[in-house]
């Protein structure tokens, strides 16, 4: 017999873009390739897409056999950080979306602020907020992480479908 799964419905989610592991690997090669740079610069600069981050995102899911949180669909619009994606819990799934703000703390690290939640007709679960914040925080910031002593976070921009982050050394 086939399990049902009751659809609470949530948000629209929008198309998805090709996920491809080249995808989610061009997000970590653009650190590399701008700290290259940034040896005689002095400056480091990474643009992502939202197809990197899409990417990137659904190699953490699919690496995190127990996630909650599948098919996740990052858009980089208007200053905002939006993530769509199906929860599954038991025999519930939701579409949900996060709208998440790239933040700079006074030390210039990277972080993410989820600023609202849309889980189903109801308020997405704080449990659910932070495992997306902190997927994101992976993703973008931990691939700078090891080197953060060495840069600090200048500026973050983000509009028309990229994500734009500017660092320069301490």
């Amino acid at each position: 017999m086939a399990a049902c799964r009751l659809n609470l419905g949530g948000p629209a989610l929008p198309a998805r873009p090709v996920i491809s592991d080249a995808a989610a690997t061009q997000a970590s090669a653009a650190w590399s390739d701008a700290l290259g740079e940034a040896v005689t610069t002095g400056k480091v600069t990474v643009l992502l897409t939202e197809a990197q981050l899409t990417s990137a995102l659904s190699a953490q899911v699919a690496a995190n056999e127990d996630s909650l949180f599948q098919s996740p669909v990052v858009t980089l619009r208007d200053g905002v950080i939006q993530v769509y994606g199906v929860v599954q819990q038991g025999p519930f799934e939701a579409n949900v979306r996060l709208a998440v703000m790239p933040i700079i703390d006074a030390q210039g690290r990277l972080g993410f602020e989820v600023t609202s939640a849309d889980f189903g007709p109801l308020p997405a679960p704080e449990m659910i907020r932070e495992t997306v914040s902190a997927m994101l925080s992976e993703a973008l910031a931990g691939s700078m992480g090891s080197l953060a002593t060495g840069f600090r976070v200048t500026s973050v921009a983000v509009a028309d479908g990229a994500l734009a982050i500017v660092a320069e050394m301490r």
